[in-house]
């Protein structure tokens, strides 16, 4: 849970790169796509109770959020009773949630939501509230019989090995099989996400189990913050896949520490890398720039490609030689396939504008030889034709620009050199380039 855990499993992350395998997914008819919603934590923590959680539902019916397809309303921990009943089931706390988790389920549902519920692997939550070690099944049962559709399951206040008997996976394991039992039981299955922050490169793994797993520590407001997990993420974005993703945290625009630019940053890089993209501010309040940041239905088409699962990945590091781990100017120029075209994500990573050039087969998605139409994502225009380079000037210090690249045909002719990367070429007769 915290940023020094992060920084201790980047390690660990980065030496498991070249053996991280193609995604073995959860595929139980959920989750296809990374889930859109909205999670009580990082604003609110445990100050929550049922009108603020219905509250939130209205207004993201109301500002169009669920319009563009954010579906998904979650609690997260603090919910409970601090002790379980007699007959050992989790009870909602009688006074915050006085009127029942049910009655609130059905109240959510008939706006047009989905919800979710959180607990934990361990004894206790993170907060110190019942756990479910010992009681996946009733406890799955229990989420069940609320109505919720969705859990987050945590990895605080595990028991003594002496216990358990088992690894990081096996404790996981036990929820992953309630829940599918629960599924057949109640007719539906119910969205695994695994919080484990990847201590146990759970990347490698999470697919098996779960429909999301957390690949670092919690996200803090700043940019330091984003910069390290954009960074670790980017040498496993191939873990990620339709049923089964990286999750890189809850979005946290709108709760100060990020500027304008940076927050257009924080969603691009999420939803293009495909994160599920879960809204972590008080929608009560919130500024129309991040609510228009977190309407762009254009990044967001992207995030829901049905077609295309994959997330983007950094074909140049930029400032730093390819390959290179920097926490805090992670990798610059990225690309990956879509229904529609290339997308290209450009991270300016200094503290000061920057000109940003790259060569358009340096991607593995563009083909040599043709010319492309440019689409640019955060200004929604068409922005001419790209031909062998693309240069974006000025880009505002932590900004970025994401860019829509479509095929527009054969490149002109009489273009010199005869090919892009010209010192990779050579005439049938064997003759280089500038020989």
């Amino acid at each position: 849970m915290t940023f020094v855990a992060s920084v201790l499993a980047a390690a660990a992350g980065l030496l498991a790169f070249n053996s991280v395998p193609p995604v073995i997914a959860l595929n139980n008819g959920v989750a296809r796509l990374p889930i859109l919603g909205y999670n009580t934590w990082n604003r609110f923590f445990c100050d929550i109770d049922e009108d603020l959680i219905l509250t939130t539902a209205q207004l993201m019916k109301s500002l169009g959020l669920q319009d563009v397809g954010y579906n998904y309303v979650n609690i997260d921990d603090c919910y409970s009773e601090r002790n379980r009943t007699e007959n050992g089931d989790i009870i909602e706390d009688q006074v915050r949630f006085g009127g029942g988790m049910v009655k609130l389920n059905e109240q959510i549902h008939a706006l047009g939501f989905k919800t979710g519920i959180y607990s934990d692997a361990g004894w206790f939550t993170c907060a110190g509230y019942p756990g479910s070690y010992g009681n996946e099944l009733r406890d799955a049962q229990t989420f069940a019989n609320w109505g919720f559709d969705y859990l987050k399951y945590d990895n605080c206040n595990i028991p003594f090995d002496s216990i358990t008997r088992t690894g990081i996976i096996g404790r996981y394991e036990r929820m992953r099989d309630a829940l599918a039992e629960v599924g057949k039981s109640v007719g539906r299955e119910i969205v695994f996400s695994l919080c484990e922050w990847g201590w146990s490169q759970v990347w490698l793994w999470g697919a098996e189990l779960g429909h999301s797993w957390r690949t670092t520590g919690d996200i803090a407001a700043n940019w330091n913050s984003l910069a390290f997990i954009i960074n670790f993420n980017s040498f496993i974005t191939q873990a990620t896949d339709f049923y089964g993703r990286n999750d890189l945290d809850m979005l946290q625009l709108g709760n100060g520490g990020l500027t304008y630019e940076e927050a257009k940053s924080h969603f691009t890089a999420w939803a293009l890398m495909k994160s599920p993209l879960l809204i972590g501010t008080d929608l009560r309040s919130i500024d129309p720039e991040i609510l228009d940041i977190l309407k762009n239905t254009e990044i967001l088409a992207i995030n829901q490609d049905p077609v295309i699962g994959k997330s983007v990945s950094p074909f140049r590091w930029g400032i730093n030689p390819d390959w290179t781990s920097n926490s805090t100017h992670p990798a610059q120029y990225w690309s990956g396939p879509t229904q529609d075209g290339t997308v290209f994500m450009l991270l300016n990573t200094l503290n000061e504008p920057s000109t940003m050039t790259f060569n358009l087969t340096e991607s593995p998605w563009i083909r040599a030889g043709r010319q492309y139409s440019v689409r640019d994502l955060w200004s929604h225009t068409d922005n001419g034709t790209a031909v062998r380079n693309f240069t974006a000037h000025d880009v505002p210090p932590h900004g970025v620009v994401a860019l829509l690249l479509k095929d527009a045909g054969d490149e002109p002719d009489g273009i010199f050199p005869p090919c892009s990367v010209w010192f990779q070429c050579a005439d049938k007769n064997g003759t280089r380039i500038g020989d």
